[in-house]
């Protein structure tokens, strides 16, 4: 068993932290982003992994850099085997890296070398990408260019990202027992195929229905559940959770047919689930009810 330093933010890096302690390994500490305001009282929120540690009864470290040379000392200082990472959102420094006796090897949300990056997971869906996975890697000092040491893939058609989320982390959790059971050498990662997975912004969230439906379609899945794509009715904001692509034309944001299809620039889409602000997600046809969005009329 090892002594291991465990480095996550969010619910994806829970069943990461969960499978080490379950095998018996020793989780020195656990590193994870400072608690910040969040919600309508703004009051300060854990991380999951900050919690779910507490819970275990682990130490939590919150710093909000790695390159102070006393925080370095203390990392040092915990005599870690390895370190295991898992979306935590820090940049490690090379003096972390080269801390523990292994160094650090990162569970990263797909198939590298494509989506290296902060946001793989909605860049896969909205590349229209059939298959991702997890790559158990050897960090380096680059963005997720280290060698690679196990991989395993996963179907990603018509899942969500929060669907896709949720079966990566169970699935790079048994990844990452399965290379501390055996561990693989490393394999240079190929740069042919290298693609980058940039932090999503908020304004790709809203619906350009000059697209096509299918483009459309992956967006709501990429976004949802969180930022969650949106688009203008009656004045009003309104994300849309659920779409499937359906045959229809007329000019772009045109409401084709019932309930609420909606043209595209190619093909329609049939809007099935939706949330008004303050409200309840509702299947399109409650919504209606009390927020009607007749055929002719044009969504923003």
């Amino acid at each position: 068993m090892m002594k291991i330093a465990f480095m996550g933010s969010p619910d994806f890096a829970v069943p990461s932290l969960n499978a080490l302690v379950e095998a018996g390994h020793e989780v020195v500490a656990v590193y994870a982003q400072p608690p910040r305001p969040a919600g309508r009282g703004k009051a300060e929120r854990k991380t999951a992994v900050h919690a779910r540690a507490e819970e275990l009864g682990i130490e939590v470290r919150t710093p909000r850099s790695l390159r102070d040379a006393d925080e370095q000392e203390r990392f040092l200082a915990l005599g870690a085997d390895l370190g295991v990472v898992a979306a935590y959102g820090l940049i490690l420094p090379k003096e972390i890296l080269d801390a523990p006796q292994q160094g650090c090897v990162n569970v990263h949300a797909s198939l590298l070398p494509r989506w290296r990056g902060a946001a793989p997971i909605q860049r896969a869906i909205l590349a229209g990408d059939e298959v991702s996975g997890v790559t158990i890697m050897q960090m380096d000092e680059g963005l997720d260019t280290g060698p690679m040491l196990l991989k395993r893939e996963l179907d990603i058609r018509g899942k969500t990202a929060g669907q896709v989320t949720e079966k990566l982390a169970n699935l790079g959790a048994s990844a990452l027992l399965d290379w501390l059971r055996d561990p693989t050498p490393p394999q240079p990662q190929p740069e042919d195929g290298a693609t980058y997975a940039k932090k999503i912004d908020k304004g790709e969230a809203r619906v350009d229905w000059s697209l096509t439906a299918e483009q459309i379609e992956r967006q709501v899945r990429a976004f949802n559940p969180v930022p969650g794509a949106w688009f203008e009715a009656n004045g009003e904001r309104v994300k849309l959770l659920d779409a499937e692509c359906v045959d229809g034309t007329g000019a772009a944001g045109e409401v084709v047919g019932e309930p609420l299809v909606i043209a595209c620039s190619e093909d329609a889409l049939h809007c099935r689930r939706l949330q008004r602000a303050g409200k309840a997600p509702m299947d399109i046809e409650d919504l209606l009810r009390g927020f009607p969005i007749p055929v002719g009329s044009v969504v923003g």
